[in-house]
């Protein structure tokens, strides 16, 4: 049995139990890769002040996002094709997230759909919007997720167009997987996922075919369809459009995809609830700086009138302590809980929610805090020129 005690133990598995488009499509970024090794690897440059002697007695990792009570500043990024990580992935994750406490964001371009998740669960969800051309089909989608209940929009800004994915496109990513040669040779190796995908909800796009118009379930070539798909993405988005968005939802919004001063700046204009300094994990812009570098320069940009979150790049509890240290209300895990889905399912993502939580604790206290919602600046080390204030 594989014994699991940080993130990293879980990739092994994972990698020998997913097929290999999706296990790229987890674990690369766009063009070169340098925002995407980046993001880890300036979390590991911050430092932690250890202190000594202090009472480290009934400590509380329990804050609230967006008004939402949670047991740690943690919430599951919205990541695309969840259910061909493993049967009925976003089901799964949802799930885990209830039980643990934690909110779970399904995205657009989920396998299992609003309605599928929101039957398997019973704690209201985050619902993350892509923007389609198509007006009809984004004022159903919103529809759909306010008559799902869920408790916040969050609308992702930087994806209007697709970045260079290089592994995707040579994967030929669909989702099912289109039946080449090779990857028939490769999934004959996952046996255990194949098992489950044969008793699956869904294999298609849940939120997206039989929805979007032009889409039919099992109609069309998989990579034609997800190539079709990926052009309809708005690329006229601007802030007006948002606040349309907004006024439409007439809920919770939170803004994801804010990696600059005077985009934060606008965000608070348009009335989000929250932002998400995040670059998509790398999956975008190459060449963007990490997402721990921009978060002092956009907190102080924002300057308290919303809440700022942070995802990309974030690997374990002490990540999750530098970023609320440096201010952050929130830290998004996306690769962090896929590793867990992928190699296990549901008790993959309860397991790396407890190595998180686990390590959070732990950290928060041998630095000298009983409560994660009095840990500042002070519990850090940060490298001098650290942050994203870079000459222009």
């Amino acid at each position: 049995m594989t014994v699991i005690t940080c993130i990293d133990d879980f990739k092994p598995l994972y990698r020998r139990r997913v097929p290999r488009m999706f296990y790229d499509y987890t674990e690369s970024g766009s063009w070169t890769e340098q925002t995407f090794r980046e993001n880890t690897a300036d979390f590991a440059r911050i430092r932690l002040r250890q202190r000594v002697a202090r009472d480290m007695s009934g400590r509380s990792t329990a804050v609230e996002m967006i008004g939402q009570p949670a047991a740690m500043p943690v919430a599951l990024a919205p990541v695309g094709l969840l259910g061909m990580q493993h049967a009925d992935g976003e089901i799964a994750a949802a799930k885990a997230a209830e039980a643990f406490g934690v909110p779970f964001t399904l995205s657009t371009m989920s396998i299992d759909s609003i309605e599928d998740v929101a039957g398997a669960t019973t704690a209201p969800f985050w619902f993350q919007l892509y923007t389609m051309k198509d007006e009809g089909f984004l004022a159903d989608l919103i529809r759909r997720a306010k008559e799902a209940h869920c408790s916040a929009l969050v609308i992702t800004l930087d994806l209007q167009i697709v970045g260079q994915r290089h592994k995707d496109i040579r994967n030929g990513l669909s989702a099912p997987p289109k039946p080449t040669p090779g990857n028939i040779v490769d999934m004959a190796t996952k046996w255990r996922w194949g098992l489950g995908m044969l008793g699956a909800k869904r294999r298609h796009l849940g939120n997206i075919v039989g929805h979007l118009p032009g889409t039919v379930e099992g109609g069309d070539d998989p990579a034609k369809m997800m190539e079709w798909i990926g052009d309809q993405f708005d690329t006229t988005l601007d802030w007006a459009k948002v606040a349309r968005i907004r006024e439409m939802w007439g809920g919770k919004v939170i803004l994801k995809g804010i990696l600059d001063a005077e985009d934060a700046r606008m965000a608070v204009q348009v009335g989000a609830d929250a932002i998400v300094v995040s670059n998509h994990g790398g999956r975008q812009l190459d060449g963007a700086l990490s997402t721990i570098r921009m978060l002092g320069p956009i907190l102080d940009a924002v300057g308290g009138e919303t809440e700022v979150h942070i995802d990309s790049g974030i690997r374990s509890g002490q990540d999750v302590l530098k970023a609320v240290a440096m201010g952050a209300s929130g830290a998004w895990i996306g690769r962090a809980f896929v590793y867990g889905l992928g190699a296990m399912g549901e008790p993959g993502v309860t397991r790396a929610l407890e190595v998180i939580h686990k390590e959070l604790d732990t950290s928060m206290a041998l630095c000298g805090y009983r409560d994660i919602r009095d840990v500042g600046r002070e519990a850090l080390l940060v490298p001098e020129g650290f942050s994203g204030r870079w000459e222009k």
